[in-house]
């Protein structure tokens, strides 16, 4: 039950109405009132209520009118028909309309309690879903993960031959490698896609309170517990559960969802009443679940229950022919967001990002992407909008210099960088400028600079 709530009475009879306006005012609602459907309709136009009770019969405006005015607003907003035994059968009609339910004159008082009480859970529940909808992104799709490397192309052939199913997937790459959206795309491919996908991660969760939000609790569960909870998997019963960072729980917690996932069943915490749940299990973690095994940190048995299907993210260090895409694909996200028309990234910056190892990966790319957004100046993001980092981290493969001034070590390694970039490029595509430079992001203006600035001819690759 919702204390607290709030509460809009349409009924022309003066004495009802105060009736039911004390009745839901002694149980903690917030309550107005409305003498006929009109009046009603111009407090509805200026606010919104979580619950209306209307009389079906009222001068003007009758209730059914008002029903399927609030319908047509709101159509979250549960409506409770109050009729007499002589139009019942209007009242029948009336849920048929989109009505929550009705009750009939003269009332039982419990009985009424109940049913408003159901009827703002009911409302309740309806924004969750709403909410949990909205948070997954629902439509996402997999061509909305940017990439093109095989390693790429790989996992996401795995995600379309799985999603139909309802098999469980256990993800496992790296932080930053983009699991959360692999687990999405399943989601948005499968029979579930239009209930909930419901996220939560391990991390960082003690483990009482991971505890109360997976399971729920009962009221007087333990201090603090003034009210019955809904646990996660019951809200995500029908839809997919994404249990990140799953290394992270603790042996208590494996426990239970190994029951969940043999029985489909769990009880709340402080509760003995058991709770079937539907639920499409996917978790992700960056750990070598084996080498826990090893150590005692995780169980076997969960372990064989979760790696039904594995799938295995790529480091962007061993994809780099997708840095450009991501690059410019973060470029045009932050320019919309921050009202930039930065027009591209200078062919120095590209062959900087491409030469980086990327420790925090996709995560980490767009967020030196961000950065280089809000400190660009010019309409190009150029090598002095990129974190000191990077410059240090692309000269790895190129020898130490010693001796020299930093400005003149830094321009020579960046020159060798790029001779040697190109050279490989236009290797790659046997002297092919159009290829090369679509492949990196280029235009092939910009490729054309680097090749006449190091004196590469695409002929020698024809």
């Amino acid at each position: 039950m919702r204390k607290g709530a709030s509460i809009l009475i349409a009924e022309d009879e003066r004495n009802m109405r105060q009736g039911l306006r004390e009745l839901f005012e002694d149980d903690g609602y917030a309550v107005e009132t409305a003498s006929d459907g009109n009046k009603a309709a111009k407090k509805i136009q200026q606010r919104s209520y979580d619950l209306i009770v209307t009389d079906i019969k009222m001068p003007g405006m009758d209730g059914m009118k008002l029903l399927k005015k609030i319908k047509d607003s709101n159509s979250h907003t549960p409506v409770i028909m109050i009729t007499g035994y002589g139009t019942i059968e209007g009242a029948v009609e009336a849920m048929k309309l989109g009505a929550y339910d009705y009750i009939t004159k003269p009332f039982n008082l419990e009985e009424v309690k109940l049913i408003v009480q159901k009827a703002l859970q009911f409302r309740r529940l309806n924004c969750e879903v709403a909410y949990l909808r909205r948070q997954a992104g629902m439509g996402f799709r997999l061509d909305q993960i940017v990439g093109k490397s095989d390693q790429l192309q790989r996992v996401l052939d795995l995600a379309r031959k799985v999603a139909p199913t309802d098999t469980t997937v256990l993800i496992t790459g790296e932080s930053g490698t983009g699991k959360e959206l692999i687990a999405k795309a399943i989601h948005s491919l499968s029979l579930r896609s239009e209930a909930p996908f419901v996220p939560v991660s391990c991390a960082g969760l003690k483990e009482s309170l991971l505890e109360s939000e997976l399971f729920g609790h009962a009221k007087g569960a333990f201090t603090g517990a003034i009210a019955d909870k809904r646990g996660l998997f019951e809200i995500a019963s029908g839809g997919t559960f994404f249990f990140d960072e799953i290394a992270e729980t603790s042996a208590p917690i494996q426990a239970k969802l190994l029951r969940v996932l043999q029985e489909r069943e769990f009880m709340r915490l402080g509760d003995t009443k058991v709770i079937t749940t539907d639920i499409r299990l996917i978790t992700a973690t960056n750990k070598d679940l084996k080498e826990c095994i090893k150590k005692g940190t995780f169980r076997e048995d969960l372990y064989y229950r979760l790696n039904v299907v594995p799938v295995v993210l790529p480091p962007l260090r061993k994809r780099k022919e997708d840095v450009p895409l991501l690059a410019n694909h973060f470029l045009k996200k932050y320019n919309e967001k921050m009202r930039r028309e930065i027009a591209g990234i200078s062919p120095e910056a590209m062959t900087v990002l491409i030469g980086y190892d990327w420790p925090g990966n996709v995560r980490e790319l767009e967020n030196v992407i961000e950065r280089a957004v809000v400190l660009e100046t010019g309409d190009t993001v150029t090598l002095a909008s990129l974190p000191e980092r990077l410059l240090s981290g692309s000269i790895g493969s190129t020898s130490a210099i010693s001796g020299v001034p930093y400005k003149e070590a830094k321009r020579e390694t960046l020159d060798a960088f790029n001779r040697e970039f190109v050279t490989h490029l236009l290797d790659m595509h046997r002297g092919n400028v159009s290829q090369a430079a679509e492949a990196t992001g280029m235009d092939r203006p910009s490729l054309h600079r680097l090749m006449r600035k190091y004196g590469i001819n695409a002929k020698d690759f024809g």
